[in-house]
Formats: structure tokens, C-alpha cells, sequence
């Protein structure tokens, strides 16, 4: 949540609830929605951290802290951007159970894949009823889920490539 918030706040500044009033509208329901309390305690970890700059303003209902990036939450914010984001994950908790489970007894391996392609489908209906419940208007929202469906249809495909390797 931190790096997404210092983007948020590097775009305009912005207090706690229009940040997270941003994040919801930018990436719709498909994002995990934030709690405030944890957006604020973001928002103080990253001012502590000098990334940011808060000023109290008042209007006519109450007190707000308007949050500002600075020049070192540029430099980190640019950094983040720059940095290739982690491909997938040789050691694989699925995978070691299925390798491990043999030797144990306490289930096979068949049963294993059945259980995680299960997992899969069922995940898969899941972000079908989020896209259909989400505005269309909202493509980051599609984008994302898109992505994750894709996502799992490849580690759908690789469980019949395990189920075919190792039966």
C-alpha cells in the first residue's frame, strides 16, 4: 500500500480518505479495499520517513491533514518505477507438496492436482463475477482481473502438465 499511496499523493496532493476514495475508483473492486486507519498509519510511517509532507488545513467541518510528496518520495517513487517487478516463483508451495507427498502417505499426488485445479476453477468464477459486477467504464479494474484469470488458466495448464509428467 505504500508505494500506491506515494503515487496517489505524487499525482496531487491529497488527505487520507480522497486517497483512499482514489484507490477505489481507480482500480475498482478488484483492488483489496483499504481500511482508513490503515491508510492513515501508511501516511504517518511515510511522512516519518520524510516521503512526504502533511500540512493541517481546516474547513468548514473539520480539520484535515493534506499529504504532499517531497523530493526524496520522488526519488523513491521513481526508483519503484524502475525497478522490474518479481517474475514467478521457482519454489513453489504447490509444487513441494506435490513433489513430498509420496513419501508421506498421507495423500497422492492426483489428489493433490484435483484439489488446486478445483481451487483454480473456483477462483476463476469468482473474478468472472467480479468483472461482470464491476463498471465497464473501469478498464484498470478489467485489466487486473484479466491478468489474474490469465494467470490462473496458465497454472491450470501447468497442473495437467504435472498430472501428465508425474502420473
Amino acid at each position: 500500500m505504500r508505494l500506491p499511496l506515494l503515487a496517489l499523493v505524487a499525482k496531487e496532493p491529497a488527505h487520507g480518505y480522497e486517497l483512499k476514495q482514489a484507490l477505489e475508483q481507480t482500480f475498482g473492486a478488484a483492488y483489496p479495499q483499504a481500511n482508513i486507519g490503515q491508510i492513515y498509519v501508511t501516511l504517518g510511517r511515510l511522512e516519518q520517513n520524510g516521503l512526504i509532507h502533511g500540512e493541517d488545513v481546516s474547513d468548514s467541518k473539520r480539520p484535515k491533514r493534506v499529504y504532499e510528496i517531497t523530493d526524496a518520495g520522488r526519488k523513491v517513487l521513481a526508483d519503484w518505477f524502475a525497478e522490474p517487478t518479481e517474475g514467478p516463483k521457482v519454489r513453489d508451495e504447490f509444487f513441494t507438496k506435490l513433489v513430498l507427498a509420496p513419501a508421506t502417505g498421507v495423500t497422492d499426488r492426483i489428489t493433490l492436482i484435483n484439489q488446486q485445479r478445483r481451487h483454480y476453477l473456483n477462483t476463476m468464477r469468482g473474478l468472472s463475477k467480479l468483472a461482470a459486477s464491476e463498471d465497464r467504464d473501469n478498464r484498470i479494474a478489467h485489466l487486473m482481473i484479466e491478468g489474474a484469470m490469465l494467470h490462473l488458466q496458465a497454472d491450470l495448464d501447468w497442473l495437467e502438465r504435472c498430472q501428465e509428467e508425474l502420473e
